[in-house]
């Protein structure tokens, strides 16, 4: 009688939960993905469970690039500096036969990405470094609200996944709190995320470059300098997270290989961990790629989900649709 009570009782904790992810995620199609998020999320949350969480704790990290939004054909980032780069080109004559400037002058983006991180963070150091902080907001926020995916002609801000916008939410409304763990830039994010994701400045944590207080015609300002703080990609993401949010996550969501660290940390901690890698699958609708490509290469982190049981969503299979209506 006891043990039949206990398990009436788990299945009045774990329903609700489960009709609230139906209703609350559906782009979605049913299947293994939605449902191991809406079992995760029902054992976490279930006062009594013998995996409940407490809501301090409660902290789930997205990846960005490829996580939330699409990194193809090349990080978006990347297309800011670029058009940094253009606008900026008339006053550095040596650009032109300079590289990585040559290649971003010439349209030419696998010469870019052949200069690996010594080119990126060079070209960071260009077009980031030297202004006040609050001019370098300005400028982020004129380009994300009118430049244009190469592709589609959205507006870049249209290029975000419907269904992990629905997650975010989702996640909220089950007491999570929700950070940005990217390898973008975090001053280059934070202007418009909390339009787009509904995750504040405070919650959203990236690369960045060090910072230095002057006065400037008598107001304090920060200004950029052109040297690195931090990478948060691959191994520096589990070093920002601790940095910057001070305690290990319950959930992250990744789609790449640098994304692999993230995962790791966060899913080998005490108590319940769920882990989710999203594959890119979709041709038609999106991208296809995953262990060859130059951006967003997913290959050992792949291999390590099937080890670690971690959830891998096939774009393709398990989302009805993947960008917002516009």
């Amino acid at each position: 009688m006891i043990r039949h009570s206990a398990r009436v009782a788990a299945v009045v904790l774990f329903v609700p939960a489960l009709v609230r992810a139906q209703d609350l995620l559906p782009s979605w199609n049913e299947g293994p993905a939605k449902k191991s998020i809406a079992d995760f999320v029902a054992r976490v949350t279930a006062e009594g469970s013998p995996d409940f969480v407490k809501p301090a704790e409660r902290i789930a990290v997205f990846d960005n690039d490829g996580t939330l939004w699409c990194e193809q054909p090349m990080y978006f980032q990347f297309l800011f500096a670029a058009d940094r780069i253009q606008t900026m080109a008339p006053r550095h004559p040596d650009w032109k036969e300079r590289e990585p400037f040559r290649s971003v002058l010439a349209g030419d983006p696998k010469g870019l990405i052949a200069g690996g991180e010594k080119g990126l963070l060079e070209i960071m150091a260009a077009t980031h470094a030297g202004m006040t902080a609050d001019e370098f907001e300005k400028i982020v926020t004129d380009w994300i609200t009118t430049a244009r995916h190469p592709k589609t002609g959205r507006l870049y801000t249209q290029m975000i996944y419907q269904p992990m916008l629905e997650l975010l939410a989702y996640l909220r409304s089950s007491g999570f709190k929700t950070y940005i763990v990217s390898g973008g830039g975090v001053e280059f994010m934070r202007p418009w995320v909390g339009r787009v994701y509904g995750i504040p400045p405070e919650q959203v944590v990236g690369s960045r470059g060090k910072l230095k207080f002057e006065m400037r015609e008598g107001k304090p300002v920060l200004v950029k300098l052109p040297e690195v703080d931090l990478i948060d990609d691959g191994p520096g993401k589990p070093v920002g997270i601790h940095q910057m949010i001070g305690r290990r996550p319950v959930m992250a969501f990744g789609n790449s290989d640098g994304d692999l660290q993230m995962l790791q940390y966060t899913t080998t901690g005490d108590g319940p961990r769920f882990g989710l890698i999203v594959h890119h699958t979709d041709a038609e609708r999106e991208y296809a790629y995953d262990r060859q490509s130059d951006v967003g290469r997913l290959d050992k982190a792949l291999d390590e989900a099937q080890r670690r049981g971690w959830t891998v969503v096939d774009m393709k299979n398990d989302w009805k649709t993947v960008f917002p209506a516009r």
